[in-house]
């Protein structure tokens, strides 16, 4: 018997009914539109295709098409942080593989309408930060905006740069009862989703792409690349840099951060990356201070300049308002603009849109009532049972807001008698509005089709061809009946928006047509990042270092069995004086080193392939599997070959895929500096007089250098051979000669390494290393000069953080 067919049928007639007979036994929630399906019950013809070949697939070939696309979001480690009672996490990507499908003709009027919601708010913001006519003229109270804590005086009268203040936003939209559409909020704060939504078509292209080939669908590289050269013009020179300026890794949006960064070819910095200097925003580089002339910010207002906006914050720029003042940068979207996303506006927006701009709303707000005033106070107490009542100030949707709207049906008879109280009191920081049904969108849960609420998120940039809007979206899909339940904090989950049209579409890439295209040298390396890099480098090799040491000490303890033995006690000695107990097979120093490469590698996700981030994340996890499971000797044994080879699995990746430029540079110097440091710790403890028996070979085994000595060396092990091959001998790449004549090759390539002809202190301190440990002989190599050596890298360490980390 063949694989079962889902629960859909190709429908025949586009008119046929859909209800509880028909084989695809899908039926919308009482009292919702539905995007699938009209009033009658027929299904939109812009679904018509999409469910034909749904129909045909058998259940299985259905289960491994969507577990393609959530292996793609696991491969492609997109993630998002969730916070909760139990603190803060990385969580998967939370994928509803159905898309939403919207005809082109009704998506063409939502843009219409959404291009005029963003002039319109352009014009306000405009007004609150300049002449300020609305509040004089009465179309604003004026607690909305003196009391509003979005609302940032230190920029009132300062234009911006570019001449506008808004440059991307995003809109919250949902889809009534009677088919209309509605805002439900407005985003320009710092709106994120672009990122995840086309990492939702990516993902969802490879459950469909069959289907997607065949659909007329419309691409959104196109609506990027005109943002990206929006921004490119932008710059007040051609030296100016453009930067996404994130909050940190901490944000529950970094990965779409780094992300969108990577995909435009942007810097991304955070605070601490950047200083003014003469009313100019400078980046710190490797290579000296460099202007930036654009800066797309992902961080609330209050928190970029803590010099004159909130002086608690840790994560700005102290000067960036006195950047704006100068008018050197462009912000997008300008600091202040936040005040834009507060609830209370939406219940003036109407009024507002007729005076400035003569005309009413074409795509309206969700009906909103400030209850600062008395009608509208009233208005709400006698509507209670069809309201939501929240905080005015808010900047979130009611079913986004983490429960601070109070559901006026939900409420007690005797909390009903007393909400005129409330309103009266409270009513300046109080909003009322409608309880929206949203329509609903089909979702697969459980082998089949079921409606579940949505809404939107659509995106505007503004181009040099005015604002253009995202064919496409963010879709948010509730996880049950509940409209609350659509957040993604509450359990929400994304789907792929398509823009159908009824005839074949452009297919656009932001690669440069074909023979016209320039090779951009990659920007300056951000200080931060080469130090992200620097030590992402020190730490793996550490992690490597560790592992082959515990690796020889558990093989031989698998066969003494006795923890006092001269060799393996010497050399549990020598780990306990760098933190390593041997009494645990897989020691927590070592997991430490491991988690530390790991949160060097999430600080600079926007230069770090996939392959890598998966490769280091299963390296960790396998690590920390073997913490509790393994036990001493072979079993160790065995567990340490395993991490070995998937820690060479994140270095080959690395090495074959990095670019060959700055940060690589900064991350192999890494590497050599710990390589060279272990090695010579190791031969200055393990190759003098007083080693114990065995040491020798267990060094040459330590080294992975036993084959290579027995080939070049027709003797025993012996001290001046093992010092020859892992001290001195420079094609070995474990010894210390290899290592320090890496360093010295890399860094007369960095930036500044010669100034005005002479050699930079780096790089003549790198020099004099260099040419003191060549000419040293098996012979003069004792306990003094390994000890020498030691400090020497050490301080060459040093060295490179001040010249170029600070």
């Amino acid at each position: 018997m063949g694989s079962k067919r889902p629960a859909v049928e190709r429908k025949e007639e586009a008119g046929r009914s859909i209800g509880k007979d028909a084989a695809f036994d899908y039926a919308p929630l009482s009292g919702s539109a539905d995007e699938m399906v009209d009033n009658k019950g027929a299904v939109r013809p812009v679904w018509q295709r999409f469910l034909s070949h749904l129909g045909a697939m058998p259940e299985k070939d259905l289960a491994e098409r969507f577990a393609r696309a959530d292996r793609y979001l696991r491969d492609a480690g997109v993630f998002y942080r969730a916070y909760g009672s139990k603190g803060t996490g990385e969580r998967a990507w939370p994928l509803s593989h159905i898309p939403v499908l919207i005809d082109e003709r009704e998506w063409q009027a939502l843009s219409a309408g959404l291009v005029q919601r963003a002039d319109l708010l352009e014009a306000i913001v405009a007004d609150i930060y300049g002449e300020n006519r609305l509040v004089q003229e009465g179309l604003l109270p004026p607690a909305l905006i003196a009391a509003n804590p979005e609302f940032q005086r230190p920029l009132a009268g300062i234009r911006p740069a570019s001449g506008h203040y808004l440059h991307f936003c995003a809109f919250e939209i949902g889809r009534g009862p009677d088919g209309n559409w509605w805002v439900l909020a407005d985003r320009t704060q710092a709106p994120s989703g672009a990122g995840f939504a086309l990492e939702n078509r990516v993902a969802t292209t490879r459950a469909f792409s069959d289907i997607y080939a065949e659909t007329p669908v419309h691409r959104l590289a196109s609506f990027f690349g005109a943002f990206r050269d929006a921004l490119q013009g932008m710059k007040h020179s051609g030296d100016d840099r453009i930067a996404v300026l994130t909050p940190g890794p901490a944000n529950e949006t970094y990965y779409e951060h780094a992300y969108i960064a990577r995909y435009l070819g942007f810097m991304l910095l955070e605070g601490e990356d950047l200083t003014v200097v003469k009313g100019r925003i400078m980046v710190r580089t490797v290579a000296g201070l460099k202007p930036i002339g654009v800066l797309w910010r992902r961080l609330d207002s209050a928190f970029a300049d803590p010099l004159e906006l909130n002086q608690n914050s840790h994560i700005g720029t102290p000067g960036l308002v006195e950047a704006l003042r100068a008018e050197s940068v462009t912000i997008v979207n300008a600091l202040g603009t936040g005040i834009l996303e507060t609830r209370a506006l939406l219940a003036f927006m109407p009024t507002i849109c007729r005076h400035l701009l003569g005309t009413d709303l074409q795509l309206p707000s969700i009906a909103t009532w400030w209850c600062g005033q008395q009608d509208e106070r009233e208005h709400v107490a006698e509507n209670i049972e069809k309201m939501v009542i929240g905080p005015a100030y808010s900047r979130a949707p009611f079913f986004d807001d983490n429960g601070e709207s109070v559901l006026g049906s939900s409420l007690r008879a005797t909390a009903k008698d007393s909400i005129t109280d409330w309103l009266s009191s409270d009513g300046p920081k109080l909003v009322g509005q409608e309880v929206v049904t949203l329509s609903t969108t089909p979702a697969w849960v459980d082998g089949k089709l079921v409606p579940r609420p949505m809404s939107l998120r659509v995106f505007a940039a503004r181009t040099a061809n005015g604002w253009q809007i995202m064919p496409g979206g963010f879709a948010r899909i509730g996880s049950g009946a509940d409209v609350a339940a659509i957040a993604m904090q509450s359990g929400g989950a994304a789907a792929d928006v398509w823009i159908v049209s009824d005839k074949p579409v452009e297919r656009h890439t932001l690669l440069p047509a074909e023979g016209s295209f320039t090779r951009n040298m990659p920007g300056s390396l951000p200080s931060r990042a080469a130090d992200n890099l620097f030590w992402l480098g020190r730490y793996i090799e550490r992690a490597e270092g560790a592992l082959r040491i515990l690796r020889a000490w558990h093989a031989r303890f698998a066969e003494a069995a006795d923890p006092n033995q001269p060799l393996l006690a010497d050399v549990s000695a020598y780990l306990a004086a760098v933190d390593i107990d041997t009494a645990e097979p897989v020691p927590e120093t070592l997991l430490r080193n491991i988690d530390s490469a790991v949160y060097s590698a999430s600080n600079i996700r926007d230069r770090f392939s996939p392959d890598g981030w998966l490769a280091l994340n299963d390296l960790a996890k396998t690590a920390h599997r073997f913490h509790v499971t393994v036990s001493a000797g072979d079993d160790a044994s065995h567990a340490m070959t395993i991490l070995l080879r998937k820690l060479a699995g994140f270095a080959g990746l690395v090495h074959e895929n990095m670019y060959r430029f700055t940060g690589w540079r900064f991350l192999s110097l890494g590497r050599y500096i710990e390589r060279g440091l272990h090695m010579t710790r190791l031969l200055g403890h393990m190759s003098g007089p007083e080693a114990p028996d065995g040491a020798l070979d267990m060094l040459l085994e330590i080294g992975d250098s036993v084959m290579t000595h027995r080939r070049r060396y027709n003797v025993n092990t012996a001290r001046l051979t093992v010092t020859d091959l892992l001290a001195l001998d420079p094609l070995n790449p474990r010894s210390v000669l290899f290592q320090v004549n890496e360093i010295h090759h890399e860094v007369e390539q960095l930036p500044n390494a010669l100034i005005n002809g002479q050699m930079s202190p780096f790089y003549r301190e790198a020099m004099r290393l260099h040419s003191g440990l060549a000419v040293m002989t098996p012979e003069g190599m004792g306990i003094e000069v390994y000890q020498r050596l030691e400090r020497e890298l050490e301080q060459l360490s040093d060295l490179l953080a001040q010249t170029y980390l600070g």
